[in-house]
């Protein structure tokens, strides 16, 4: 039974005994007081000036009655109270015992009744957390992956260079190899602070402006964009967005470096400040599936997935871009580009 049925059933029966309780009440008196009251007409000495006493005290009688009533009822509300509350104590057990290890227990309930939409809910809850749980799980071992490849290369690069003598010129290659692999390890260690400094969310906010964000970091990247043949157009109107300038720094960087390195000879690279959306990155490039694109913007996902490329990225800045539009309660979507490429629009939120 449901504790909404069973509280319905005690406020019946208590509502039966309110109504019979007055009549109670008054059978105890004519049992107990009146048949005292009736001995006071007796021609008994000294019994007229006890029964002049005790009519001063004509309440004792249902104060009493009242009071023992009270004593009574208190442990009867008490196990009533238990006894409509043990649904929910029963629904607590399993649910204390779920940890790390069975996170894919369910109670799955029958019914319709408030307790059963408790334990979907429940349930449903259950689902998000082993969500999280395993993506966790996942991220951990593709970090691990992306560790474990660079880590590898450069232990063979030792190797070689223990097991014989080289020359200047394959020393100064191999030397070049090491470097750049520890570039790349360094690029991933620093994405994995940013994502885990941005899903923290925002220490403070502050107005910034958008605009001379992205101004500043295209004037960064314009020698790295002319190096790549690709050419960079900004159409960069005024726009105040509530957050933190270093974030806001990273998430531009990180969309204008992605737009720059996979592009093409001879492409071009648009950014627009403005209204709605907020900032929007367009390149060329590689064309890009429809059905491919929500992956990019997990961590370590790439179109290209071979591992062991070193030219790319980690596999973060898209993962990064979404954590710190999330952090500033903004929307980050993507879709390819006209011209291959991909098109990545951020709504952001005005000053408040």
């Amino acid at each position: 039974m449901s504790p909404r049925r069973r509280i319905m059933l005690v406020g019946v029966l208590t509502l039966l005994l309110g109504l019979s309780l007055p009549s109670l009440s008054m059978r105890l008196l004519a049992a107990v007081w009146w048949p005292l009251q009736a001995t006071c007409d007796l021609p008994v000495p000294g019994l007229e000036t006890a029964c002049r006493m005790g009519s001063q005290f004509e309440a004792l009688p249902v104060l009493l009655v009242l009071f023992g009533l009270v004593v009574a009822a208190i442990p009867a509300i008490w196990g009533v109270a238990v006894w409509c509350l043990r649904p929910v104590r029963d629904l607590a057990d399993p649910i204390a015992n779920v940890g790390p290890q069975n996170l894919g227990y369910r109670i799955r309930p029958r019914g319709g009744d408030e307790l059963a939409g408790l334990a979907r809910a429940i349930d449903d809850m259950m689902e998000r957390i082993s969500a999280g749980y395993e993506g966790q799980r996942q991220f951990a071992a593709n970090a691990s992956h992306e560790l474990r490849t660079p880590l590898a290369v450069q232990r063979t690069l030792i190797e070689v260079g223990m097991a014989r003598t080289l020359t200047g010129e394959q020393l100064e290659l191999l030397t070049a190899q090491l470097l750049k692999t520890n570039e790349r390890n360094e690029r991933l260690i620093e994405g994995l602070l940013a994502l885990s400094e941005s899903d923290q969310g925002l220490r403070a906010t502050t107005p910034q402006r958008l605009d001379e964000i992205v101004r500043a970091v295209l004037a960064a990247y314009r020698d790295r964009a002319a190096e790549a043949g690709v050419t960079v157009d900004g159409s960069l109107v005024p726009r105040v967005v509530p957050g933190e300038r270093l974030l806001l720094e990273r998430l531009v960087t990180n969309l204008v470096e992605n737009a720059i390195k996979y592009n093409r000879p001879g492409g071009r690279l648009g950014v627009t400040v403005g209204g709605s959306p907020a900032l929007t990155v367009v390149n060329t490039g590689q064309v890009v599936p429809a059905e491919a694109v929500t992956g990019l913007f997990e961590p370590f996902r790439r179109l290209a997935r071979d591992r062991t490329n070193q030219g790319g990225g980690a596999g973060l800045g898209l993962a990064i871009a979404r954590s710190i539009t999330q952090a500033h309660d903004g929307v980050i979507t993507a879709r390819p580009g006209d011209d291959g490429g991909l098109r990545v629009d951020v709504q952001l939120p005005g000053p408040h």
